[in-house]
Order: structure tokens, then C-alpha cells, then sequence
């Protein structure tokens, strides 16, 4: 008998899940055991889960993507949150964290693990105010911890916890004078309450009971990375560098329990920094995954920033980021409708393919080299099967259409494809 994928793998048992994880990654069942027990890769699967179609996030498998999703005060329509996590599934999303901070918010977690086969992750923090309905500073230690039970028993697979925070985290912010301080929403929440109320952050203090109740479900601990950076001057500084020592120290911790840990990382940062958070955080969390929000590589544009975050992202995964958290053209500006969700998700499938196949991902390239194929022989209908968006890509060319099937309308007769076809097999090419 084993209590989680990580205790499992410890004791030299392939579990159901780590199967069918090793089928998609074409890797042999025995490889991605031995990865879970060093906690190089992690099978978010909460036993409650019951329809979950179980993915390995690690630096040596395809890399992830997460949607993040929920209601807001401003924005509290559900069913409008549902259309938004079917479409993101149906775009090949890996993770949808419900980030909801208004209302009662625990039927739609129950629906979301009743239906959804991707990951599904929370943040407990967010859920503690709204769900007891009581100002942040009358909470209790108590009371967020059995926020993490309920959503635990809820089936969630893995949940953001702000345990590197503490008591002097407030004098670091205090003495360094950040740019942007705390932009992490629930780091702020429990930078927040430790300072009304003089204690200390109880995701540290009561860590301990956090991981006895992650054991019993299997539930992933996603470490937040409260002190991430919310812009380029505030990257690498030591309020970050110092919170990811502390997240190293705990993610021994959770292993020693047989939970198993995702790293979250940063943030906004120039684009020549990424590759050295990278390469720090695997020393010093002793490889395990990072989950990158971003990064975002310039903090000038809004309505854009699901650029800025792929170009980042891409880097990132490159260097061994494991797991990447879309960002949408909504991004610091509203809450996003469905067409931000697709936007982010397209950005960001896009920034994980390209580094995928710069880590040679096995059969990562299969898809680019059959696209190549279509392309040469203007097979168009082969070119949508691989697209990412076919979608988009068959309305742009049905939205202008060419003088002659085979070419563009930007190249028409000019097509280089069709005149080295042509002079290859020894044809005339006519252009006029």
C-alpha cells in the first residue's frame, strides 16, 4: 500500500497514474518512478479526482501550461467561468487553478473536480475571508488551515500555499523599499495579516499540519512565491533570492513526508536574468519543478503582456522551467473573457512547444517536420491538423484568397515553394 505518488514511488511501486504519464512521455514507467521519488517530477492527482487524466510536470517532460480562472467581485458570472475552462481543455490546457474571491465558492470547485479532466489547483488564502466572511485580521491560524482541509476533501490536486514568508520578511520589505513591494496576491493577504496581528505566517508556523493533511489526499503543494517580482527593478533582489532559500528548505521538508512540491517562481524580469533564476532555483529546491509566472520581460504592455510572458516563458522552460502560468492580454488591466483565455493559452502552447524543442523533448519536433511536409506540398488541410489554431489559420487565408489554390495571396505565382517544385521536376514556371 503507498499514500501518495511520491510514497509509491519511493517504495518501487508504478502506480496507474505514473503509466499512463510515461506512455505520453515516452518514457518507461520505471524512469518516471525513479523521477517521482527524487521529486524531480510530480503527478498532481488528488485521490478525490476521479475523472483526472493524469499529467507528470517535470524539466524532462513536455512542458505544462495552467489557466488561471475564477469570479471576482466585479466579475461573478460561473457559467461564464465553465465556458472558459472547457475552452481552455479543449485548447490542450494542463492545469486550471480556480482563483474565484467572491461569493460561495465551493460548488464551483466541486463541479470543477466533478467534470474537469486537467489539474486543478487553488489558493486556500483567497478562499479563507470570503468563505468565513470575516475581516482578514479576525481570521485564525486555525482558520486557514482548515481552508486547505476543505479543499483538499474538495479533490483538488495541488494548492499555492505562501509558506516562505515570515515575520522577517516584513523587514525586509521594510528596510529594501522594493519598487513594487508584495504584488503576489496572496502573499500580500498574508503579509497582511501577520502585520495586524503580530504573528507569524501560519503556512509556516503550521506547515507540518499542512503536509499530514496533503499526505492523506495526495495533494501537490505548489510553494507561492510571495515575494516574486511585480517588475524588472524589483528582479533577483534578496527579498526574492531569500524567500526561494526558505522554499528549498521546506520542499525537503515535504519530501521527507512523501509530498510531493512544485517551486513557483517569478514574475517580471529582464530577459538576460531568466536563465540564472532558472539554474539557481534547481540547486537550491534540488530540482524540483519550477512553475514560472511568466516571466514578463518588459512592464510596458498592457494588452500585450501574453507576449511579453511567452517570450519570457519560452526562455524560462528552455532552461528548465517545468511548468508555465498563461498570461492573458487582460493581464494587470481586468479580469479575461474567453477570447483573453485563448490568447493566453495560444501564447503560451507556443512558448512551450519552442522550448520543448530546444530540450529535445522526445518526438517534440514530430509535429513542426509533418507541418513542414504540408507546406511543401500545399496541403493545406495537413497544415490546419498541425496548427496550433486552425481555426484562426483557415480563416486569414479564406478571409483573402489567392489568384491560384495551391499558393497565397501574398505570393501568388511568386510562391518560392511552387517554383523550386516546378524547377525540380524539370517544369516550366510561368509567372506573368
Amino acid at each position: 500500500m503507498y499514500t501518495t505518488q511520491m510514497d509509491a514511488a519511493k517504495k518501487g511501486i508504478i502506480t496507474p497514474e505514473m503509466n499512463i504519464v510515461a506512455k505520453k512521455e515516452y518514457r518507461t514507467p520505471e524512469e518516471i518512478c525513479k523521477l517521482i521519488a527524487e521529486g524531480r517530477i510530480a503527478i498532481c492527482a488528488n485521490k478525490l479526482h476521479k475523472c483526472l487524466d493524469p499529467n507528470g510536470v517535470g524539466s524532462m517532460l513536455r512542458t505544462k501550461i495552467n489557466v488561471n480562472l475564477g469570479v471576482s467581485r466585479d466579475c461573478k458570472d460561473y457559467d461564464i467561468e465553465m465556458e472558459k475552462v472547457l475552452a481552455a481543455v479543449d485548447m490542450g490546457a494542463d492545469a486550471i487553478m480556480d482563483l474565484s474571491s467572491h461569493g460561495n465558492t465551493q460548488p464551483f470547485r466541486q463541479k470543477l473536480v466533478a467534470q474537469c479532466p486537467a489539474m486543478i489547483g487553488t489558493v486556500p488564502v483567497y478562499d479563507s475571508v470570503i468563505h468565513y466572511q470575516r475581516d482578514l485580521a479576525k481570521l485564525t491560524a486555525k482558520d486557514f488551515i482548515d481552508v486547505v482541509r476543505m479543499h483538499a476533501e474538495d479533490g483538488v490536486d495541488f494548492v499555492t500555499i505562501h509558506s516562505g514568508i515570515t515575520r522577517k520578511t516584513i523587514e525586509q520589505i521594510t528596510k529594501h523599499k522594493r519598487k513594487m513591494n508584495i504584488v503576489s496576491r496572496g502573499g500580500s493577504l498574508v503579509f497582511a495579516w501577520m502585520k495586524m496581528t503580530g504573528n507569524e505566517n501560519p503556512f509556516y508556523e503550521y506547515f507540518d499540519e499542512i503536509l499530514e493533511i496533503c499526505n492523506k489526499y495526495d495533494v501537490t503543494i505548489s510553494l507561492g512565491d510571495a515575494c516574486r517580482p511585480g517588475c524588472l527593478a524589483d528582479a533577483s533582489d534578496i527579498c526574492q533570492i531569500e524567500e526561494l532559500v526558505r522554499l528549498g528548505e521546506l520542499t525537503k521538508r515535504a519530501w521527507a513526508k512523501n509530498v510531493q512540491v512544485i517551486v513557483e517562481g517569478p514574475g517580471h524580469m529582464p530577459l538576460g536574468q531568466i536563465e540564472a533564476n532558472m539554474k539557481l532555483q534547481q540547486t537550491i529546491c534540488n530540482g524540483a519543478p519550477f512553475y514560472v509566472l511568466g516571466p514578463l520581460v518588459t512592464d510596458i504592455a498592457p494588452g500585450y503582456d501574453h507576449i511579453t510572458s511567452a517570450i519570457g516563458g519560452a526562455v524560462a522552460a528552455m532552461n528548465g522551467a517545468a511548468f508555465l502560468c498563461y498570461v492573458t492580454p487582460a493581464e494587470h488591466l481586468a479580469l479575461p473573457n474567453v477570447d483573453d483565455v485563448k490568447q493566453g493559452i495560444i501564447a503560451s502552447k507556443i512558448a512551450a512547444h519552442a522550448a520543448d524543442i530546444a530540450k529535445h523533448i522526445p518526438h517534440a519536433r514530430d509535429i513542426d517536420d509533418r507541418m513542414s511536409d504540408a507546406r511543401l506540398n500545399f496541403d493545406w488541410e495537413g497544415q490546419w491538423a498541425c496548427a496550433i489554431d486552425p481555426t484562426t489559420a483557415k480563416n486569414i487565408r479564406d478571409s483573402r484568397k489567392p489568384e491560384i489554390e495551391e499558393s497565397c495571396s501574398m505570393c501568388g505565382k511568386f510562391c518560392a515553394v511552387r517554383s523550386m517544385n516546378k524547377a525540380l521536376n524539370g517544369e516550366m514556371i510561368d509567372i506573368l
